[in-house]
């Protein structure tokens, strides 16, 4: 699946569903961050599983993708309770554009600040600075710990650099976007086990970064 297949080589999980009755058990039975939901599908169609999700109390978010280029079509597919709706045919840069979109706008409100957090073998106090890696103190400048602590609140999201820039430096004079790479590759080498190939802080091309539990 094209779709899938874009997404993955952009580090998302994906999971599919071949008819609308999977796609409905899955949304009502797994946790997702977001769907994207084709009207056309076998069995039920899209709105009938928009529909049911809501109807559900299902508050993911939704994005609708379809062929159907009527106006009324779209406006089902928004009083239904979907978030955004996408024309096909479509440029993968305007569909991952359209789900970081609304990643930042429905997944972020649900994120708090946290004072502390684990993931892999590390575990950090952003409170008081302590940061732990299989048990063993580990030094982070205050930028660093920063820039983590950024990435940690906005965890699942990709945060761009003028974002990070402004968020941790305040768009302090002298410091371009080259000085937040030089950070997160001090935080690969510092916290992931394998920095080549980070499994919690992923660089995405041309957007950012985003941190992943």
């Amino acid at each position: 699946m094209i779709v899938a297949d874009l997404l993955e080589g952009e580090g998302y999980q994906v999971e599919t569903a071949a008819d609308g009755n999977t796609a409905l058990a899955k949304g009502l039975n797994e946790r997702f961050d977001l769907i994207l939901l084709d009207v056309m599908l076998p069995g039920k169609n899209g709105f009938d599983v928009c529909r049911e999700l809501r109807q559900q109390g299902k508050d993911v978010a939704i994005l609708m993708l379809t062929a159907r280029t009527q106006l009324t079509d779209r406006v089902v597919g928004l009083k239904l309770g979907a978030d955004d709706y996408l024309v096909k045919p479509f440029e993968p840069p305007e569909l991952l554009a359209r789900v970081e979109a609304l990643l930042r706008r429905v997944v972020k409100d649900k994120l708090t600040p946290v004072a502390r957090f684990e993931f892999g073998t590390v575990q950090v106090n952003f409170e008081n600075g302590d940061v732990l890696k299989d048990g063993q103190p580990v030094s982070l400048a205050t930028k660093e710990l920063e820039l983590l602590r950024c990435l940690v609140n906005h965890r699942g999201n990709v945060v761009s650099r003028d974002e990070l820039l402004e968020g941790v430096w305040g768009y302090q004079p002298g410091v371009t976007s080259r000085t937040i790479d030089v950070h997160i590759a001090w935080l690969r080498q510092k916290l992931e086990e394998n920095p080549q190939f980070p499994k919690h802080i992923h660089t995405i091309r041309g957007m950012g970064y985003r941190f992943s539990v």
